[in-house]
């Protein structure tokens, strides 16, 4: 069998990756910060901050899927933001000079990214992968990190960066903090309402993960967002429908969602569309390509 080693793999994307992966055959193995009690694959202790790696781990590696990265949900103050760009940046570059060092060659290295590389702004222009990076901190954050992924070319590997929409999925995740305040009755669209929401099904895009493990012909970023083009506005009133909960509160004003959440609004306040063209273009088919079926399927 063929080795899979997977950073990252205990969070939410990365545990449905792994367990793909598995039950199309591939042997995966995983890095992780401590042992977990119980888990389905063999695993392998690191710590990119100390410089440790669990010997053996870089061993027969195949394909490395780079998913490690700390959370950008919790609040964005300058010790946090280090550790966000820490997690993901540095951690790759402990890995390829690991790799380096120990002369592993894998055929191809799949690393996360994230739409945010566009920037948190709203307009109405449709992001492709051939724009430039934002100059702000989620924009910097996912350049940095990409370029930390394509080092791996220099060890003759075949490297795809995800970028990330935000992920819908059944349990955990944003759909949990959104749906929140509609179950409460208290819902609302935030800010003006008319910023996009680029967003993805799980599903979906556990399925672009085993495209690139699997086609050799995907090179290079790639955006994983759905095609459909909603807004927060249109967001809050559809995950209402499917709760069946009615809204009546007027917009949440900018400035309430700035002094409770800081820089880190804009998350909430601002998007932007992101072109699923080159994805599509590649041969991906999405089963969820409109919201409303997204939504039946995580919340019914």
């Amino acid at each position: 069998m063929k080795k899979i080693l997977i950073s990252g793999a205990t969070g939410l994307v990365g545990k449905k990756i792994a367990r793909k992966l598995f039950e199309r055959g591939y042997q995966v193995e995983i890095l992780v910060r401590s042992k977990p009690q119980n888990s389905d694959f063999r695993s392998y202790e690191w710590n990119y901050e100390k410089k440790f790696l669990e010997g053996g781990a870089l061993d027969n590696t195949y394909i490395f899927i780079h998913l490690a990265g700390a959370s950008i949900s919790k609040r964005w103050t300058k010790t946090y933001k280090e550790e966000v760009y820490k997690s993901r940046v540095d951690s790759a570059q402990f890995i390829f000079e690991e790799m380096q060092k120990r002369k592993i060659y894998p055929e191809a290295v799949i690393s996360s990214s994230a739409a945010g590389i566009y920037g948190q702004t709203t307009s109405q222009q449709i992001f492709t992968e051939n724009d430039q990076h934002a100059n702000d901190f989620l924009g910097n954050v996912c350049k940095d990190w990409e370029e930390k992924a394509f080092q791996f070319q220099e060890l003759g590997s075949r490297v795809v960066c995800v970028r990330t929409s935000t992920v819908l999925s059944e349990k955990g995740g944003a759909l949990e903090v959104l749906k929140k305040p509609i179950e409460l009755n208290v819902g609302a669209a935030l800010g003006t309402g008319d910023q996009y929401f680029p967003w993805i099904q799980i599903d979906d895009l556990v399925n672009i993960y085993v495209k690139a493990v699997e086609d050799v012909s995907m090179n290079g970023a790639y955006n994983a967002s759905a095609p459909d083009f909603i807004n927060n506005r249109e967001l809050t009133r559809k995950i209402a429908s499917h709760l069946g909960k009615k809204l009546w509160l007027p917009n949440i004003p900018k400035f309430i969602i700035k002094t409770v959440l800081g820089e880190m609004s804009v998350l909430a306040l601002e998007g932007s569309r992101i072109s699923s063209n080159k994805i599509e273009n590649a041969g991906f088919k999405f089963q969820y390509n409109n919201l409303d079926a997204a939504l039946s399927d995580v919340i019914n």
